[in-house]
């Protein structure tokens, strides 16, 4: 193992008191818009039609302001491990939990947005040491994304998913880990598919749950539910992304709300919960308020409306069209993800695909809704990886 180079640093978080307390007095002064004009719509996706329903998010602001703790999952925070390294001139901010294992295999789990390192919040102790003393073990590292909670903002261009994937490496190879496994979803997907890509050398293997095809490619020879996944995409890119075209083009703009108003920033990520989890009627279904309030409150305490909106603006379409992965990679699709990629497409891009994945249950943020399958199907895929085992 080479020795590990570059300054990292222990980190805690501590919010003040004052700060909590001014988010409470926001949260009571908030002046809300009326009720949208579908309210009488039955419980399910049609309440939602024009976004958060007023009543649902007059329930979570409440509770917000009332009855949620921060503290606990700022503990959670630090019990992990947190640490800061600068690279790049960039201050980045990840979590770091070392296993037990001696026969523990190094992974990278990259968050994408709206969500942050509590992504996987609920899944790195199971997966640093395993209950089941038959289960693989890791070594799990959870960089904050630029622009992300406790790392710095960027405030030059540049800071684009190519210049992220090189920062990881850059940042494992710093904890000591010259070879390592590497999984995300959503902007995290795209960023594992760019290490895979680019960096064979030091990847092992990867799994994602974001598979990203390369353009133009046809549906000829498609099954019927991989044409209805592409449709789905199609209508998704053309009637549900307003939010990526505003902060792929616009993030200053929409970030001024994002930084100034909790419920402005609150709607914003809940809307997206929403939409993108295997529910019926809102996220609550499957992920706890809490567990989206510490991703929310996250965002407000750190002031990252703006910054994290512009990874849209830095990397929105630009996957290079000519990037092959040839290491091994396993693939997992979930149901009620807003993206899903017919295996004969993603065979164009990943070119050892060595594990297929189609769950019967999870959405776009399967770590939150559904852990312990998650947790499952993460072992299984990275364990059919053979590089692993070298």
């Amino acid at each position: 193992m080479s020795h590990p180079t570059g300054d990292v640093r222990a980190f805690e978080a501590r919010a003040s008191d004052a700060d909590l307390d001014d988010l409470r007095a926001r949260l009571a002064a908030a002046r809300l818009p009326e009720a949208e004009t579908v309210h009488g719509a039955a419980p399910g996706p049609g309440r939602w039609e024009q976004g958060v329903p007023l009543a649902d998010l007059v329930d979570v602001v409440n509770y917000w302001r009332t009855e949620y703790d921060w503290r606990p999952f700022e503990e959670r925070l630090n019990g992990i491990g947190q640490f800061r390294t600068t690279i790049d001139g960039l201050g980045i901010h990840f979590l770091h939990r070392r296993s037990a294992r001696a026969d523990a295999t190094p992974l990278i789990l990259t968050h994408g947005w709206p969500d942050s390192i509590v992504r996987f919040i609920d899944v790195v102790d199971e997966l640093a040491d395993p209950k089941d003393a038959d289960a693989p073990a890791f070594h799990v590292v959870v960089p904050s994304l630029p622009g992300f909670g406790y790392s710095d903002k960027p405030d030059t261009t540049g800071w684009g998913t190519e210049k992220i994937a090189a920062a990881w490496v850059e940042l494992m190879g710093r904890l000591g880990y010259s070879r390592f496994l590497a999984h995300g979803g959503d902007w995290g997907g795209n960023i594992t598919t760019v290490l895979g890509g680019r960096f064979p050398a030091h990847v092992l293997g990867i799994h994602t749950t974001f598979a990203e095809a390369p353009p133009g490619l046809t549906v000829d020879g498609l099954t019927a539910v991989e044409r209805e996944w592409t449709e789905e995409t199609r209508h998704f890119w053309r009637h549900r992304a307003a939010y990526a075209k505003q902060q792929a083009t616009r993030p200053q703009t929409i970030g001024y709300s994002l930084v100034d108003s909790p419920v402005g920033l609150l709607a914003w990520i809940l809307d997206k919960f929403a939409e993108w989890s295997d529910t019926e009627d809102g996220p609550f279904e499957t992920i706890s308020r809490d567990r989206i309030l510490d991703d929310v409150t996250l965002y407000w305490l750190t002031r990252t409306g703006a910054s994290a909106a512009r990874i849209y603006y830095e990397s929105h379409n630009s996957l290079d069209p000519e990037l092959r992965v040839d290491v091994p990679s396993a693939l997992t699709m979930y149901p009620r993800d807003v993206e899903k990629c017919p295996r004969p497409w993603a065979r164009e891009r990943y070119r050892q695909i060595v594990r297929w994945a189609t769950p019967e249950r999870g959405g776009h943020f399967p770590s939150l809704e559904v852990p312990e399958y998650f947790v499952e199907d993460l072992r299984e895929g990275l364990a059919a990886l053979p590089a692993a085992h070298r």
